[in-house]
């Protein structure tokens, strides 16, 4: 008993290291984000990207911590892995119908076609699979918060996870300057204008930016498209869990076939569908998951030295603009095809 209490401190004390660094890494982020709120009205570049690139930064200059590793791994995975389960909690299933069967149906079609068509783009400029899935998935769902969930179910590299975010967040911040340029030639009015910011902008906060900016109706629409959008993220990581499981050949236990975290997300959101989880729990969920997320990625952020990133950031970054305007034009098809006015 002694001998298992000793082992279980010195596990913790070589944790401590590394996510003391990771934690300030978020607390600054945080603090970064706190300050565009002030100048800007909100944060355009989120503190989940802050994190990862105030992390990258320090690893370049400081180098590679060895005393540091076994904190960083820790947060970068196990501490990313509840965080995904507990967003879970967040997600309310029903509100995918609310903005109308044929717009909800079009969602799900267009976050399919935008998946496979951003992992073809990834796939034709030369990216690894793991890459070619995350930029497609961030491309296709919401961003940052999708490349982070669908990380540990691929097991992608710290570097390919950094660099797909730091790229995609680069191309979301131009999404929402230039996406309200689009009103005039498409003869759009606010309405579809909301829908199409809903549809094609990455996070939340870029969604409210890119849309309240043209009006309030504008903002509202965008943003209940937005949330259904987001809901695509279980379903997601799910096909890519069962995908990766099928694909391994391994004997297939409940745990083997989908990862428990996975497990977590859905049985939390399916609780959260039912009401079971009340909006203070969910609101609460969504705090902590957020909290969580920006501390795996400061510590994502804080694996991977910029240059390894650079080695690769052409073709991400011509990834990530090809899957972008697939996803717009998807965007702009199915406004037309399903008549919104």
């Amino acid at each position: 008993m002694e001998r298992d209490v000793y082992r279980m401190s010195q596990r913790v004390t070589t944790l401590v290291p590394g996510v003391v660094v990771a934690v300030v890494v978020s607390f600054v982020s945080i603090g970064l984000g706190r300050v565009e709120e002030v100048l800007l009205g909100r944060a355009i570049i989120e503190p989940l990207v802050l994190a990862i690139l105030v992390g990258m930064i320090i690893r370049t200059f400081r180098g590679k911590r060895d005393r540091e590793e076994p904190g960083v791994r820790f947060v970068a995975k196990p501490v990313l892995e509840v965080a995904v389960a507990i967003l879970g909690a967040t997600m309310d299933i029903p509100r995918l119908f609310a903005s109308g069967p044929m717009l909800a149906l079009g969602i799900v079609v267009l976050v399919a076609l935008a998946l496979a068509i951003g992992y073809g783009v990834g796939r034709l400029v030369g990216l690894p699979k793991n890459l070619a899935i995350l930029v497609a998935t961030g491309n296709a769902v919401c961003g940052n918060s999708a490349i982070a969930a669908v990380a540990p179910v691929i097991e992608a590299d710290r570097e390919d996870v950094a660099a797909s975010i730091a790229l995609t967040a680069v191309l979301g911040v131009v999404v929402v300057l230039c996406l309200p340029l689009l009103m005039i030639p498409l003869h759009y009015n606010d309405y579809q204008y909301g829908v199409l910011a809903g549809l094609t902008v990455y996070a939340v906060p870029q969604v409210l930016a890119a849309a309240f900016a043209v009006s309030t109706l504008s903002g509202q629409v965008a943003t209940a498209v937005k949330l259904a959008r987001v809901l695509m993220l279980g379903p997601v990581v799910m096909f890519f869990a069962l995908r990766r499981r099928g694909a391994s050949g391994q004997k297939k236990s409940a745990t083997s076939i989908v990862p428990l975290f996975v497990l977590g997300f859905v049985v939390l959101a399916a609780l959260r569908s039912f009401h079971l989880i009340s909006d203070d729990v969910a609101a609460w969920a969504k705090i902590v998951a957020g909290w969580l997320t920006i501390g795996a990625m400061a510590a994502l952020g804080l694996g991977v030295d910029l240059r390894s990133v650079r080695q690769v950031g052409a073709r991400v970054m011509a990834a990530v603009a090809g899957s972008l305007v697939s996803l717009i034009v998807l965007a702009i098809l199915l406004i037309r095809v399903i008549g919104l006015h």
